[in-house]
C-alpha cells in the first residue's frame, strides 16, 4: 500500500480528484466506504472524535436530496426528473464528529434523513450520474476547505476511496455479515418496530445490488469484516491504522479543542452501531 506523504510534502491529485482539492498539503484523510449497514457512520465519526478530525458523512448528503424529493412528491425513480431537480435543494453540511449537522433549505434534516422511506429510495437516487457528479463535486469542495485550514477529515460512504479522494491517506472498507447489518439497520430504525430483522435484511440486499457498481473496494484498502467485532475494536483498529500511515495525526481545533490531539476514548455504546 502507498505510503503516506512525509512533512512538508504536497502532492498534485490528478484525473478524477482533480478541482476542489487538486492540492493536498499534510492532510490525513481517512476513507471509510462500505455497504449499507456496515457500520460506517459510528465507526467514521468515533475515529474523527478519537483524532481530533473533521468528519463528513457523504450518504447523509445522497439521502438529505432523497428526502427533498420525496417531501416534494418528486418521484424518485424517474431517473430524468431527478437529474434535471438535483440542484435546486440548498445543502448545508455540518463536519463536527460531535454534532451532526445536515440541513435542507434550512430545516433541521438529521432526524427525517434516516426514515425508513428514504432508506429505501436513496439507493435510486444516488443512482442518477447527474446526482452523483453534482453530490461528489460538493463532496471534494468539504474535503479541500477542510485540508486547506490545515485540519484532516474522515470521510465516509461508497465510493470515497475509488472516486471521490483515490488518493486519501488511509483506506477501509467496512463490511459485515448481512444479517448482523440488519440487526443494526433496525436498531438505528427504531420508530418503524413493525418491520422485522428478517425486512430489513430483505431491503438490504436489494440496496447491495442497486449500490453495487459505487461499492466497489479499492485495491490498496484494508477490508475489516466487523460482523464479529465490538464497534470499540473497530475504532481502534482504524485509528492504529491511521497511525501507522500517518505517522502524526494533525487534529482540527474545531473539532478536538487543540492542534495536534492525542487519541481520546470514543463516546460510544457498543450498540450504537448505524449505517
Amino acid at each position: 500500500m502507498p505510503s503516506a506523504p512525509s512533512p512538508g510534502h504536497s502532492r498534485r491529485l490528478d484525473g478524477r480528484c482533480a478541482g476542489s482539492i487538486a492540492r493536498v498539503t499534510d492532510c490525513l484523510l481517512i476513507a471509510v466506504d462500505g455497504p449499507a449497514g456496515s457500520g460506517k457512520s459510528s465507526a467514521a465519526r468515533a475515529v474523527a472524535r478519537a483524532l481530533g478530525l473533521r468528519y463528513l458523512d457523504t450518504g447523509a448528503m445522497y439521502r438529505a436530496v432523497t428526502w427533498w424529493l420525496l417531501t416534494h412528491q418528486i418521484p424518485t425513480r424517474d431517473p430524468d426528473v431527478v437529474a434535471a431537480r438535483v440542484r435546486e435543494p440548498v445543502l448545508d453540511v455540518g463536519t463536527d464528529p460531535k454534532i451532526p449537522v445536515i440541513r435542507v433549505d434550512g430545516e433541521d434534516a438529521v432526524g427525517p434523513i434516516r426514515a425508513r422511506a428514504v432508506s429505501n429510495a436513496v439507493s435510486a437516487v444516488a443512482a442518477v450520474p447527474e446526482v452523483r457528479g453534482y453530490l461528489i463535486e460538493r463532496q471534494r469542495e468539504i474535503i479541500g476547505s477542510v485540508c486547506s485550514a490545515g485540519a484532516g477529515i474522515v470521510v465516509e460512504g461508497r465510493d470515497i476511496g475509488t472516486v471521490v479522494a483515490p488518493h486519501a491517506t488511509l483506506k477501509v472498507f467496512l463490511t459485515a455479515d448481512p444479517a448482523v447489518r440488519a440487526g443494526r439497520r433496525g436498531a438505528e430504525q427504531t420508530a418503524d418496530r413493525a418491520v422485522s430483522v428478517a425486512q430489513t435484511e430483505r431491503e438490504l440486499k436489494r440496496r447491495d445490488r442497486i449500490d453495487a457498481p459505487q461499492s466497489v473496494m479499492a485495491a490498496d484498502a484494508v477490508l475489516i469484516d466487523s460482523t464479529q467485532l465490538t464497534l470499540d475494536e473497530v475504532v481502534a483498529s482504524i485509528v492504529s491504522l491511521a497511525r501507522e500511515r500517518a505517522g502524526t495525526v494533525t487534529g482540527d481545533p474545531g473539532a478536538a479543542g487543540g492542534g495536534s490531539a492525542p487519541a481520546q476514548r470514543p463516546e460510544h455504546m457498543d450498540a450504537a452501531w448505524t449505517n
